[in-house]
């Protein structure tokens, strides 16, 4: 069943340039992604200048991606009443308040509580991102639209993560947070000037937001990201020291590595979008195979340095195909509480992006070694795709949102 027109329709009147519109809303994920990803690179640089040690330094991760679980539906609930656009803004000032005070965090316990703030905002403004982008472009676009704004968090990887790494080793690691409190502000004026203002919907409500958790192909959309996309991350956590440890990389060449990843995610997240367009379903049960084969095939490959460096590329991409599918089948799934249900994509992902690790942990503490996690990331794609084909049988006896 498409999504109604609460949620996309074809472009408004007042809409003059919706290029300019999404550009701005990629730019929000442009900044995201800089503070959830280079965090890991400054891992050591934080220890050193807060005084702590290396498991209290992952809490600060763990803090921000808590948050992102937490506010991804409660603030797009919370703000279920208020324009988009105006949404939009107050999600984006929000992110780039709690940054600065990431910047000025005195004390490992001050840091803890502002790195959870921190992500907050992260899910609820992706969430409504998505329907502004769906918005603005024919309902057989939609796709196109949602992956231009998740483009810039997959962009991030490539360009603004190695910057700001570079950045926080030379000159400080807190003007990471600087940097991504400045981002946040250029988005505040692009947003203020680029996106169209559109009334709220005079239903809209808390309550009306909070009917999307009734709806079981909600659940079983977050599902399939959860386990699906767990695969994913269970690779992408260990990738150093599986490139390290079995590929014989040097560690020097590392971050040639990681921008390989962040490329591949790239060009997947653009492809993604284009055949989500073709069909949302049909792309999930076509991805997720292709997630699991190419994750084994990167479990043979990355004992030989050129092809791990290929298969780090391929797996980059198969995984970030799978996003803008998912993000369009919960809009699809509940057409009357958009942001909510499209905020629950992003909680989704970071659970799954717990969810690999600890898993791809257990298999590595068991002596299986670092090719373990692959393989573990190749069942739970299988399991997402089961997911999946539980999800159409069911809508074939039960059309979406009704």
């Amino acid at each position: 069943m498409p999504i109604t027109a609460q949620a996309t329709s074809a472009p408004k009147s007042g809409s003059k340039n919706p290029a300019l519109a999404i550009v701005s809303l990629a730019m929000g994920g442009f900044g995201i992604g800089v503070t959830e990803f280079t965090m890991m690179g400054l891992l050591r640089e934080m220890e050193q200048g807060l005084n702590i040690s290396t498991p209290e330094a992952g809490n600060l991760i763990s803090a921000y991606a808590l948050g992102v679980v937490v506010g991804a539906p409660l603030l797009a609930a919370v703000g279920a009443k208020l324009p988009r656009k105006h949404l939009a803004l107050g999600l984006m000032l929000f992110f780039s308040l709690a940054n600065l005070t990431s910047f000025i965090a005195p004390d490992y316990g001050s840091m803890l509580v502002s790195r959870f703030a921190s992500g907050l905002p992260h899910g609820a403004f992706f969430g409504v991102a998505a329907v502004i982008a769906a918005s603005l472009v024919a309902p057989t676009r939609r796709g196109w639209a949602i992956s231009m704004v998740m483009a810039g968090l997959t962009v991030s990887n490539v360009v603004g993560v190695p910057v700001a790494t570079w950045v926080g080793q030379s000159y400080g690691w807190r003007l990471l947070f600087l940097l991504v409190g400045a981002i946040g502000l250029l988005t505040l004026g692009m947003l203020w000037k680029f996106v169209p203002f559109e009334k709220a919907h005079p239903d809209a409500s808390i309550r009306r937001e909070l009917g999307a958790l009734k709806r079981i192909q909600v659940w079983l959309a977050i599902l399939i990201g959860i386990v699906g996309f767990g695969g994913f991350f269970a690779t992408y956590t260990y990738i150093a020291h599986t490139m390290t440890s079995v590929a014989g990389i040097p560690s020097t060449l590392l971050p040639l590595v990681v921008a390989l990843y962040g490329l591949g995610m790239v060009v997947g997240n653009i492809v993604g979008g284009r055949i989500a367009d073709k069909s949302v379903m049909g792309t999930i049960c076509r991805v997720l195979p292709g997630i699991a084969v190419a994750l084994v095939v990167y479990a043979v490959a990355v004992h030989w340095p050129w092809s791990a460096f290929v298969m780090v590329f391929v797996v980059g991409a198969a995984g970030s195909m799978l996003v803008p599918a998912l993000q369009t089948r919960l809009l699809d799934a509940s057409p009357d509480a958009p942001s909510l249900a499209s905020s629950l994509n992003h909680a989704a992902l970071n659970v799954a992006n717990a969810l690999g690790a600890f898993l791809g942990g257990v298999v590595i503490a068991w002596g299986w070694g670092y090719i373990a996690p692959a393989l573990v990331g190749a069942a739970l794609a299988v399991l997402g795709l089961g997911v999946a084909v539980i999800s159409g049988l069911l809508e074939r006896r039960r059309p979406l949102a009704t």
